[in-house]
């Protein structure tokens, strides 16, 4: 059977790297600056840092939580954690949506 838990870990791999080095170093920005960026139209309005570092934070933690989980044969878990992770970062990316800084939000407000 293939083994497709490497493919996680590279994916936390990259994930953790924008979070802990800076978006200069993230693969997925990179991506992005160079090829989605300048098509679009219009200065686009900057966010806090914040709620998007911690939302990155939490897809460490998930991510690491499926890799694990993955390549220790849990499986059906670790495939749940990672569509969580990407159900939600495909919800921040298509609806503007980021769960993990309304999170965040809520979590200061108090």
């Amino acid at each position: 059977m293939l083994q497709t838990w490497p493919i996680v870990a590279a994916v936390l791999a990259v994930v953790a790297t924008t979070r802990f080095l800076g978006h200069r170093y993230g693969l997925f920005t990179q991506l992005y600056r160079r090829t989605i960026r300048p098509r679009l139209a219009g200065p686009i309005e900057t966010e806090w840092a914040a709620p998007p570092r911690f939302s990155q934070m939490l897809a460490v933690i998930f991510l690491g939580t499926a890799t694990a989980l993955l390549a220790f044969g849990a499986t059906t878990a670790g495939w749940v954690v990672t569509l969580i992770v990407t159900v939600l970062a495909t919800l921040a990316a298509t609806a503007r949506i980021c769960v993990g800084c309304i999170l965040y939000e809520r979590i200061v407000a108090r």
